[in-house]
């Protein structure tokens, strides 16, 4: 018998995400993708790197979401399940936001969260 594996994306973007999103990448140039990662560091153990990316490795899980391409590596997905990533542009700043629900707490500036 055959099993099958369902592939779920770690991270839902909001329409706000997608649309400037679709507007950064167009002024890239060159194809590019969102690349989503957790890595070590900031004052409460893990923080988000977001950034452009061209290139896709063995271990990336990629996905589309309404036009824009995102890779999250397979070890940061599994920090990042159920994460949804918008962008806000309010009062209180502007930027992408990342809404974790693995996240059990964070830091004062914001830019770090533990798990």
């Amino acid at each position: 018998m055959e099993t099958t594996t369902e592939i779920t994306t770690p991270v839902t973007l909001t329409d706000n995400a997608v649309t400037k999103l679709a507007v950064l990448l167009a002024e890239e140039g060159e194809p590019q993708a969102l690349r989503i990662a957790v890595t070590g560091g900031g004052c409460s153990g893990f923080q988000y790197a977001l950034g452009f990316d061209s290139e896709t490795h063995p271990d990336d899980i990629s996905f589309e979401q309404g036009g824009v391409r995102v890779v999250v590596d397979e070890s940061s997905a599994e920090y990042l399940k159920g994460a949804v990533v918008d962008f806000q542009d309010g009062l209180s700043g502007k930027g992408f936001a990342i809404e974790n629900p693995n996240s059990t707490g964070g830091c004062g500036c914001g830019q770090s969260f533990s798990c």
